[in-house]
């Protein structure tokens, strides 16, 4: 027996790691193609974090916490379907 894999599943494990390990510079969102939120993620991250003495940093590695975890756990149906195919960009 050989198991189906499905288009996009792949990149739910290499999201997952990087959104928990490099949240806060939303690497992640750019390995799922969300370009514009990946951006977001590092310009609060680097810029407003500067000015905040690194509150804006800490936010966005908290999202990327969540979201790692919130990817990790999905099968990879749900995943696909949701962060693929509906391009859900946030949570």
């Amino acid at each position: 027996m050989s198991e189906e894999k499905i288009p996009g599943a792949d990149k739910k494990i290499l999201a997952g790691i990087l959104a928990i390990l490099l949240g806060s510079l939303g690497i992640h969102k750019f390995v799922l193609g969300y370009n514009k939120e990946g951006i977001i993620m590092l310009v609060v991250s680097l810029v407003a974090g500067s000015f905040t003495c690194g509150a804006g940093s800490i936010i966005m590695a908290v999202i990327g916490l969540v979201e790692g975890i919130m990817y990790l756990t999905k099968s990879d149906e749900e995943f696909v379907e949701t962060y693929i195919n509906n391009k859900r960009g946030w949570f």
